[in-house]
């Protein structure tokens, strides 16, 4: 998302509407015309030939807000988690994602393909992490015997270890992080707006 958002106004010059769309706090602006204006005065940039066919309705400042607010959570909770893991157990929070999925699976095994779907990732850039986690120990990588063209993933005892080791500080900062800072109500909020936006997410990738 550009900052192109904060205010929309209206003005009206005689007969032809004009919208402003306001860039930034410090009042830099862009005016959009609309089509009909826009043909009248010869112009024909594309706006028709747009892949968006319907008029893009901007943020408002309240909106604005949430977006900004939304964005800085979505980054910076990942790197303090990364922070207090790196500090911890040398893991990223990837690899921890990694070792814990496995470890709650039945024989602590999971298809890589499978496994890249739960911690929604390339599998490609999976296989790399899990190369690594395999040269450390924890985990173990092997043709499926009821399948050869899928490989399989298997927590080993070791790396069992190092996620009931690591667990703890994880679900404190997780704690500190996320759930003290907000009510009951606040976390319920938060699940069904989560739940909302990842159906909307769904909807788009069908």
């Amino acid at each position: 998302m550009s900052s192109l958002s904060l205010n929309r106004l209206e003005e009206v010059s005689g007969n032809t509407p004009i919208t402003r769309y306001c860039l930034t706090e410090k009042e830099n602006s862009i005016l959009e015309v609309n089509n009909f204006t826009a043909k009248a005065n010869g112009y024909d940039g594309g706006m028709e030939n747009s892949s968006h066919s319907r008029e893009t309705v901007y943020l408002g400042a309240q909106e604005r807000q949430v977006w900004d607010t939304l964005i800085s959570v979505l980054v910076r909770l990942p790197a303090a988690l990364d922070r207090q893991l790196h500090k911890d157990s040398g893991l990223s929070h990837f690899e921890y994602q990694v070792l814990s999925i496995l470890s709650e699976r039945p024989e602590r095994t999971l298809r890589m393909s499978v496994l890249a779907s739960r911690v929604e990732s390339a599998l490609p850039r999976l296989s790399q992490v899990v190369a690594r986690l395999e040269k450390r120990g924890w985990v173990t990588r092997a043709t499926d015997p009821s399948d050869g063209r899928y490989t399989l993933a298997t927590l080993t005892d070791a790396g069992m270890e190092k996620v009931v080791a690591t667990a703890p500080g994880h679900v404190d900062m997780v704690r500190r992080l996320v759930f003290d800072p907000l009510t009951k109500t606040q976390l319920r909020q938060l699940q069904e707006s989560g739940r909302r936006m990842l159906g909307a997410i769904e909807e788009q990738e069908l």
